[in-house]
């Protein structure tokens, strides 16, 4: 990683995922000046540091050059979501399989898809679902689950897949329900809930 102050400028290309979050997050920390740009060179990285910049109450502008992506950061004040949309609790869902329970595939196939239906029927919905490992799998095209997913998603509740999860098993393009995450919001995610289910 190349790091120059004085012209602002940070080159994260050839990171993996999140690493280029964490550096632009220390930066923002840091730095004394009101704007930089960060370089990365893969589109997953550039939304995923553009999603938390703008989290960060900051101004984001992209620009491609070639294969690789120049997001000029101008420095905000945070934004506290708190204070603007009050939520008694905040409740996270997280499923690291797209199996429930040990035992026999077929009958953790069907518990898995009974689980998210009765999600559905709770009055007071997930925030967020977030899914990694084999997990990724169920917000796949031909998932048994999706349609649980989807309904899901259609009433607001926010679902996430691990990117690295979605590369390893070859499903980033097969993804059909909800926004590709990293590992950086994941973890912030499992601080900031109230309540965490992991079925």
């Amino acid at each position: 990683m190349e790091v120059n102050i004085e012209m602002r400028e940070i080159d994260c290309r050839g990171m993996a995922c999140p690493q280029p979050v964490i550096t632009v997050k220390q930066a923002l920390e840091e730095m004394k000046e009101d704007e930089l740009t960060l370089i990365v060179d893969n589109p997953s990285s550039c939304e995923n540091v553009k999603r938390f910049a703008l989290g960060q109450g900051c101004s984001v502008e992209v620009e491609s050059r070639e294969r690789d992506f120049y997001i000029r950061i101008q420095k905000g004040r945070p934004i506290e979501e708190a204070k603007i949309h009050p939520k008694e609790e905040k409740v996270v869902v997280y499923i690291n399989s797209h199996l429930l329970g040990v035992g026999d595939e077929a009958l953790g196939r069907f518990l898995m898809k009974n689980f998210l239906k009765t999600l559905l029927e709770l009055k007071v919905k997930p925030d967020r679902v977030i899914l990694i490992n084999s997990g990724v799998q169920l917000a796949a095209e031909e998932s048994e689950a999706l349609e649980m997913l989807t309904k899901l998603s259609e009433s607001g509740t926010e679902i996430l897949s691990c990117g690295t999860c979605l590369d390893f098993y070859g499903l980033k393009e097969k993804m059909r329900v909800g926004r590709v995450s990293n590992m950086y919001e994941i973890l912030q995610s499992l601080l900031d809930v109230d309540r965490l289910i992991k079925p």
